[in-house]
């Protein structure tokens, strides 16, 4: 049945975020698992070519047209690998690094089942977040550092565990015993100390910390490891960089490769980790995390205090001044999805919810508003766009300007007549269009013969537009550029400071810079190149001020702070601009973290050379089957026990398999594969089942049976605008032989037939909030029909639908489940498997027609943030009111009709999880009261289940 699964985790698009694969990621792990993917299956088209850079370190590959960035990376890997083995061992076995040009998400991940990483090439537009290094090379110092790690970790009980489970045996090892922090903040460690800057320099990358510590917010140690649904918790890169750092600071370069050395080989089995970090510092891991984060403390925070709400307010992005004085910003909360609000005189009133965005980025000029949506392709999974939206403040009408467009940070000018916004290409190229705010036309493309990356483009005057930009080094400086005859003038020194965020009001551009240990807010005039910061009495605290903007005499800006980014706002005549002559300075700023300056690997990256590496072609056919993984897996009824296989590009996947029901009690063995390369997927297996039954019209009957099925399948992807919308169409052929048992082996035999198995599964849902349970409107409908088409005449149908509707309250829900099934009277003696979702406590069995409605009430009950001994974390703890009624028909042995409800009513209690301060798991306690007689299982009407809502393995 297709379902919208509860929501655990805020949705999100985060950049660079290392999405390693976990399969099994607690102690009995035959019992719990995870699979926390991020490519994208059969996710490119079938016409992309590609092609390969081979040294003894990596081979890259990528799409045709992108040579450069393959050989950068390879110069970049083979440069590291020998430098950067030091601080975490010299195993070493060449990687595949695939390079992906087609996504608008800032990305990127190393996965050891297969063994390969994946880049995302497009970088982000703030720079803020992630830095201004180029691109490919900030994605190949911070990723190859997970392919070290992995290397390094194949060691000890490790070791054994990838013997008998394979690639993501070790993977689970790993995770078991080494905590994401630091696979995070080692990679952040790394990345900053081989280049001018990374995000251990960049002051953005330390708010949420300064954040809590200024707001006297001491979270316990499982709080900051495991976040939370009612606070703003930082996630492990910062968290992790700060441990990270203070080990390399206290205890040298050699103290992380000992210590993961030990844990990833389980020397001390419980807590090796802990252990070893004891082992080698002295100190126990308590009072070893205790001591680095005071130490970081120490050279990020001040005495200033700041009081603060309890639990996180909600963010206040993007403020804009009105031409009427009223102040239009982006407002989202861990209750609300991101929506236009406009303030008047501290009322606020939703204009629009946002369409699905990868920023909140907008622009607004003339009661007109622009901003870019993100939409994914119909089909392909890697190939997504960034379509220019126009909104009528006045009307509340929204328009869309360009289709299947790649544009980000659009502005339109002060007429509302053009619209500029930043361009992106699949081979790189970045530049600037001036687009026609009616009809969304292209006036201009502006030739970009420097290789700059435009970010945050604004209107200056009629035939001038003002950017942030990088340089091919990474230097950030403010461009003027002329529009008619393309001329560029630097308004700043390039230099290593953040740049982002400008604001034109007359002659001069407001905007936000990195500024030694903060980010603080500039204005510079154009007309005399005066260059002033702003100084007001509210620049309280450490953390960053950004996105300011002045009108009606007023100034707006936005604050870092623990319980949001919350505005601020005082009067032109109340702010203090103080010259910023002192701007230019360097701004290499190491936070107090001296063992960045080691003399082998800083700043490594300014010496890789340009070495010419042998390119050819690379097959899409290599290693179709690329067997590298032992599964077990769990998906009740059904246990499961594979050899898994993946090549390279993830378009062929391959399992050879073995089988538990539960329900029914058969065993099978089997082969499966699907190809995802062309528009449909092509699927088929073979598969051997022993013991299988089910009840005929007299008996219960047993039989073994071959099958074996080929079909296809699409995946559509229809999202859009503020709904997330996906479609799934499939048909499938199946030839069966069955072989009876028993009483029926002489009078029944053997039977071979065939059957179309045919599919529809539909689901939309709008976005959804971190505390909203599910989203607040929500339908899902699965379609499946089943009929034999050789041999005999049989068929059965099943529809299935769940409807989402708000409750009473802003994370309450209201769900409908409908359901029928029906199958033919012609009394095979086989049946068509049940996937009715019969009436909760009572046992099921596959019957002539089935009628099911039942009603739900999701509430939550609380949000405990408690956990213990690092093992599990309860972040909340939710209900769900049930009433269930099935109506079935068949038919008893003497032809009269059998007509009976089956009804229950009752609770479930659900508890979302995390384990071992990563894996997040929600599993529930069900009674269910049963108002009948179970005809087809025990006596009594009380009903206790415990309940896995989730898949925890994805198959």
């Amino acid at each position: 049945m297709n379902r919208i699964t509860p929501n655990n985790a805020f949705w999100t698009i985060r950049p660079l975020k290392c999405k390693k694969l976990h399969l099994l990621n607690v102690a009995l792990f035959f019992l719990t698992a995870g699979n926390l993917q991020a490519q994208v299956f059969g996710g490119n088209p079938s016409s992309m070519q590609w092609r390969q850079v081979n040294n003894k370190i990596a081979k890259v590959i990528y799409p045709v047209g992108l040579d450069s960035a393959g050989q950068r990376v390879a110069n970049v890997v083979a440069y590291f690998q020998p430098s950067i083995a030091k601080t975490i061992g010299n195993r070493y076995k060449p990687v595949s690094i695939v390079l992906q040009n087609q996504s608008l998400v800032s990305n990127a991940y190393v996965q050891i089942g297969p063994y390969r990483s994946e880049f995302y090439l497009t970088p982000s537009q703030n720079s803020f977040e992630l830095g201004s290094l180029p691109w490919v090379d900030q994605l190949a110092i911070h990723e190859f550092r997970h392919v070290e790690q992995y290397n390094n970790f194949n060691v000890g009980l490790s070791k054994v565990f990838r013997i008998l489970f394979g690639q993501q045996g070790q993977e689970l090892a790993n995770s078991l015993v080494v905590p994401n922090w630091f696979w995070e903040g080692d990679a952040v460690f790394n990345e900053t100390q081989t280049s001018q800057q990374g995000r251990g320099r960049l002051p953005y990358f330390f708010n949420p910390y300064r954040s809590l510590w200024q707001e006297q917010k001491n979270y316990s140690w499982m709080k900051l490891r495991n976040g939370s649904y009612r606070d703003f918790v930082p996630d492990h890169y910062a968290l992790g960089y700060m441990l990270t750092a203070y080990g390399r600071e206290k205890y040298g370069d050699d103290f992380w490769k000992n210590v993961t050395h030990d844990a990833a080989s389980f020397k001390g089995v419980f807590y090796p980790f802990q252990l070893a970090v004891k082992r080698y510092s002295s100190k126990p891991y308590k009072a070893f995390r205790n001591d680095a984060i005071a130490f970081m403390r120490q050279q990020l925070a001040d005495s200033t205090v700041i009081s603060t709400t309890k639990h996180f307010l909600g963010d206040q992005e993007f403020p804009n001044y009105l031409q009427d004085g009223r102040l239009l910003y982006m407002n989202s909360s861990y209750k609300q999805i991101p929506r236009f609000v406009i303030n008047n005189n501290g009322v606020e009133k939703k204009l629009r919810v946002r369409d699905i965005s990868l920023d909140n980025y907008y622009s607004v000029r003339n009661n007109k508003l622009v901003y870019a949506a993100y939409r994914t392709d119909l089909r392909w999974g890697y190939r997504d766009y960034n379509e220019i939206k126009l909104l009528d403040i006045n009307t509340g009408v929204q328009r869309t300007l360009t289709h299947k467009t790649k544009y980000f940070s659009p502005d339109i000018n002060d007429q509302a007549s053009k619209i500029v916004a930043v361009a992106v290409f699949p081979d790189q190229r970045n530049e600037l269009h001036i687009l026609s705010a009616d009809s969304g036309t292209v006036l201009k493309r502006i030739p970009n013969a420097d290789k700059l990356f435009y970010t945050y483009p604004k209107f200056y005057k009629n035939n001038e537009v003002i950017a942030a930009v990088r340089n091919s080094k990474g230097e950030m400086s403010l461009m003027k550029i002329n529009t008619e005859n393309n001329q560029h003038t630097a308004l700043l020194p390039f230099s290593w400071h953040i740049i982002g965020f400008p604001q034109i009001k007359g002659d001069t551009v407001f905007f936000s810079a990195s500024a030694k240990d903060r980010d603080e807010l500039f204005a510079l005039v154009v007309s005399d190149a005066k260059l002033y910061k702003l100084q007001s009495s509210l620049l309280k605290g450490v953390t960053g001020n950004y996105q300011l903007t002045s009108g009606n005499g007023k100034v707006a800006w936005t604050n870092f702070t623990a319980v949001g980014m919350r505005l601020k706002e005082t009067t032109v005549a109340d702010a203090a601009w103080v010259s910023a002559d002192n701007f230019n300075a360097p701004n290499k700023y190491d936070f107090g973290v001296t063992a960045l300056s080691n003399k082998q690997t800083s700043d490594l990256l300014d010496k890789v050379g340009d070495s010419s590496y042998p390119e050819d072609k690379y097959s899409k056919g290599h290693k179709l089957f690329n067997f590298h993984s032992w599964r077990p897996a769990f998906e009740d009824p059904d246990y499961y026990f594979s050899l898994f296989g993946e090549n390279v590009l993830n378009t062929f996947q391959s399992e050879i398999y073995v089988d538990y029901n539960r329900d029914e009690q058969f065993k099978k063995i089997g082969f499966n594969a699907i190809y995802g390369g062309l528009f449909p997927y092509l699927s088929g297996g073979v598969a051997y089942t022993f013991d299988r039954n089910g009840l005929g019209r007299y008996h219960r009957i047993y039989w073994n049976e071959l099958e074996a099925s080929a079909g296809l399948s699409v995946p559509f992807n229809l999202s859009k605008g503020r709904n997330i919308t996906r479609l799934s169409v499939g048909s499938f052929y199946t030839y069966n032989s069955s072989y009876f048992q028993g009483s029926y082996k002489d009078s029944i035999g053997t039977i071979d037939y065939g059957y179309l198995n045919n599919t529809i599964s539909f689901s939309n849902q709008i976005q959804s909030a971190r505390q909203n349970i599910y989203p607040r409107f929500a339908q899902t409908l699965t379609l499946n029909y089943k009929t034999a088409i050789q041999n005999y005449t049989a068929n059965q149908f099943l529809a299935s639908a769940n409807l989402y509707w708000p409750g009473l309250f802003i994370n309450h829900n209201f769900v409908v489940n409908l359901a029928f099934q029906g199958h033919d009277t012609l009394g095979h003696p086989f049946t068509f498997a049940n996937g009715f979702p019969f009436s909760r406590g009572y046992q099921a069995e596959n019957l002539y027609r089935m009628y099911k409605w039942g009603v739900n009430y999701h509430l939550p009950l609380c949000y405990p943030d408690w956990g213990f001994a690092s093992i599990v974390y309860f972040q909340r703890v939710r209900a769900n009111l049930f009433f269930d009624y099935t109506n079935t028909q068949d038919f008893y042995s003497n032809h009269s009709k059998f007509n009976e409800n089956f009804r229950s009513t009752g609770t479930e209690i659900f508890f979302d999880t995390k384990w071992w301060n990563n894996l997040p798991i929600s599993f529930g306690i069900r009674y269910s009261y049963l108002l009948d007689d179970d005809k087809f299982g025990g006596a009594g009407h009380n009903r206790w289940d415990f309940v896995l809502p989730i898949n925890l393995i994805s198959r």
